[in-house]
């Protein structure tokens, strides 16, 4: 867990060491149909490193049950006014088929974002033998989003955050207009800027999502 020593409180400086892939637990891939796969793919990213989680149970992220598939997105760099940060748990359809050993629910980070600019943002979903890979923001246009919240379980990259708080109660927030729930660690800062991003995420959601450039595939290998 994290400290308050790992973030820097100020966007003139950078902390945060991306964490190894290899340590995490092998990714549940769901049974889905090639000609399905393109449906089940939303662009998302979030950010960001340095929180200490505690959950409350019944904690949502999101609006809506996942499908319990997680998928990959990475950045060259993430630019963001109006910074929130808090545990939370996700759930999916009861019997799902992706729940395992879970119970259906999944712990993850929820982070939330007023207004967000993404370079070169990447995006893949594993679906077995084949990859739905998205990218976006490449050229001088960038990937811009409001209002953006994702739900992670993995996220690294080198982090500088501007007039940041840490320890706050999630119900208190205000940078990002998202409330978490009462008794939840949480962290907010006026402005977060990461090099380097790359997250395992579960779910998002956005205000409005522009991706110049915008194409869709699939390759042999993800982000």
């Amino acid at each position: 867990m994290a400290s308050s020593s790992d973030v820097t409180p100020s966007a003139e400086n950078t902390s945060g060491t991306p964490e190894s892939g290899s340590a995490s637990e092998p990714a549940r891939h769901g049974r889905v149909r090639l000609r399905r796969a393109a449906v089940m793919a939303v662009p998302a990213v979030a950010v960001a490193a340095g929180l200490a989680i505690m959950t409350a149970e019944g904690a949502l992220g999101v609006s809506f049950s996942i499908s319990g598939m997680p998928f990959t997105v990475t950045a060259k760099s993430l630019d963001g006014t109006g910074f929130e940060q808090f545990g939370a748990l996700d759930n999916m359809i009861e019997n799902s088929p992706n729940q395992g050993d879970t119970g259906g629910q999944v712990l993850v980070v929820t982070s939330a974002i007023k207004n967000a600019t993404l370079d070169s943002l990447c995006q893949s979903v594993d679906l077995g033998g084949t990859n739905l890979l998205i990218t976006a923001g490449s050229g001088s246009s960038k990937v811009r989003a409001t209002d953006l919240t994702t739900d992670s379980t993995e996220l690294s990259g080198d982090a500088a955050f501007g007039n940041i708080e840490i320890g706050n109660d999630a119900s208190t927030l205000t940078k990002a207009g998202v409330k978490g729930p009462q008794g939840v660690f949480s962290q907010q800062a006026d402005t977060v800027h990461i090099n380097h991003l790359r997250q395992t995420n579960y779910a998002t959601t956005a205000g409005v999502f522009k991706l110049p450039g915008l194409k869709l595939r699939f390759s042999s290998s993800g982000c």
